[in-house]
């Protein structure tokens, strides 16, 4: 059996993290804190609908049930009305962050097609790391005969450090595969 994420940050990211930044306190070294997914359907002309089946898709991903998000003001060239549902968010904590991020490194991020790394420059400034996924059909979870529509989502990860070095060190330690020449991930599965 392989070691999950958890084990392989409690075993490996802390002492290699201590040992790097030279770390005197263990609750100085940084720690993923929680993973936020969120996608927004907007105004469609199916909006109920497409917002049930990102719900859905959210869902079967994380194995925790979205919130939905609200507008907060009107907007009349998107034909948005204020506090018109659109879009759901879940966060994720604890045994289901850690079960979520390690498939999303080992499994999602290595099916889309001619994949380089995630890039770099999606850190905020104060340590999170924001990644955007243009389709949902990477995750294995999702079956393609069932898909109604292509749903884009962010997968924010919030660290408990406020320096993105740190940050990024600590997403390396934990496999997520950088490059600094990443374009906007293309989720096109490869047919496996």
């Amino acid at each position: 059996m392989s070691e999950t994420l958890k084990d392989h940050y409690k075993r490996h990211v802390i002492p290699a993290l201590q040992e790097k930044h030279g770390y005197t306190n263990i609750h100085q070294i940084p720690k993923v804190v929680k993973v936020v997914v969120n996608t927004c359907v907007g105004s469609q002309a199916d909006g109920k609908q497409a917002l049930e089946d990102a719900k859905a898709d959210l869902t079967t991903i994380t194995g925790q049930k979205p919130a939905e998000t609200i507008s907060k003001k009107s907007i009349a060239n998107f034909k948005l009305r204020q506090y018109q549902a659109i879009g759901a968010r879940v966060t994720l904590r604890g045994e289901r962050m850690y079960e979520f991020l390690e498939r999303l490194i080992r499994m999602a991020l290595p099916r889309i097609r001619d994949f380089r790394g995630v890039s770099t420059k999606s850190f905020d400034g104060g340590g999170n790391y924001t990644l955007g996924v243009s389709d949902q059909s990477i995750f294995p979870e999702i079956e393609l005969d069932k898909i109604k529509r292509n749903i884009g989502f962010d997968v924010t990860i919030v660290t408990s450090t406020r320096s993105d070095a740190e940050a990024k060190s600590l997403l390396m330690e934990l496999g997520v595969p950088f490059t600094d020449k990443a374009k906007p991930v293309k989720a096109a599965v490869v047919n496996v």
